[in-house]
């Protein structure tokens, strides 16, 4: 008699990247996640292994937009904030795991682009102006870092 199991998948790293994508004129793509309906937010995920934060970053964007940073201007703010992580989605990381640190990035593109959704994580998106995004946004940490737009990008 055989027995097949799966192994569980491996707790997320409370380490992650914020990247505010934007552009020239700020105005700022927002997604909206699928398990938690009215949740806005910028691209955000988890550093997986030993990824340095810049390809975190990279990564994270490609996955949930299609957007290829290569082509754009990707800055690490050199930023970074420690939260506490919802009770919803503490599962999702080792046990006695309940604060994050997150790293601010942005990301400038030309115009607003059409987005490939990663469907499993997010509903729809919206490009939105900077200050409607920052007031939109579930997370007090991303809507920080919205609100500190226009100083980074010299506005």
């Amino acid at each position: 008699m055989t027995t097949s199991f799966s192994a569980a998948p491996p707790y997320k790293q409370a380490v992650s990247a914020l990247i505010v994508i934007h552009t020239p004129d700020l105005q700022v793509l927002l997604l909206e996640r699928t398990d938690f309906n009215e949740a806005w937010q910028s691209v955000t995920g988890s550093r997986e292994g030993e990824e340095l934060l810049g390809q975190t970053a990279r990564r994270e964007v490609f996955e949930e937009t299609g957007i290829d940073t290569q082509l754009y201007k990707l800055r690490d703010w050199q930023q970074s904030h420690d939260f506490e992580i919802f009770e919803i989605w503490r599962h999702r990381y080792a046990p006695g795991t309940t604060h994050n640190t997150e790293h601010v990035f942005s990301l400038e593109v030309p115009f607003t682009l059409d987005i490939a959704l990663a469907t499993s994580e997010h509903r729809r998106f919206k490009w939105v102006g900077w200050i409607q995004a920052a007031e939109m946004v579930f997370s007090p940490s991303n809507a920080d870092a919205i609100r500190s737009l226009p100083e980074r990008c010299g506005h």
